[in-house]
C-alpha cells in the first residue's frame, strides 16, 4: 500500500506549490531507477535541449505537467506524459536505458 504521507495531494494539502512538487519527482527519478544520484540532476539550458532533441538519440522526453497545463503551454512534440500525481504508479513506463529528459 503506497504512503500517502508523501503523496502529491498531501504535500499540496500543507501548501507545496505545483512546481515544488514537479522538482522534487524529477530529482527523484534517477534515483528510483538506481542510475544517478539525484543531486547529479542537471539542469538544461534551451541551447543543451536543442540540441540534444536534434540528435534524437536515446531520449526519452517525460512531461510530468497535468493535460490542461500541456495544452495551454504546449510541449515538444514525441513527448510522454505522465502527470506527476500518477508517476509513482506508472515508473514502469519510463525506460531505463535512455537519457530521461523532464519538463
Amino acid at each position: 500500500m503506497p504512503d500517502t504521507a508523501f503523496s502529491p495531494d498531501a504535500r499540496r494539502a500543507a501548501g507545496y506549490s505545483e512546481d515544488m512538487l514537479r522538482r522534487e519527482a524529477l530529482l527523484a527519478l534517477p534515483a528510483a531507477f538506481g542510475m544517478l544520484r539525484a543531486q547529479n540532476a542537471k539542469a538544461l539550458s534551451n541551447e543543451e535541449l536543442t540540441k540534444l532533441l536534434e540528435k534524437k538519440e536515446n531520449l526519452f522526453f517525460l512531461d510530468v505537467r497535468e493535460p490542461k497545463e500541456i495544452a495551454e503551454l504546449g510541449s515538444i512534440p514525441g513527448y510522454v506524459n505522465i502527470p506527476l500525481g500518477q508517476l509513482q504508479a506508472r515508473l514502469s513506463e519510463v525506460p531505463k536505458n535512455k537519457l530521461i529528459i523532464t519538463a
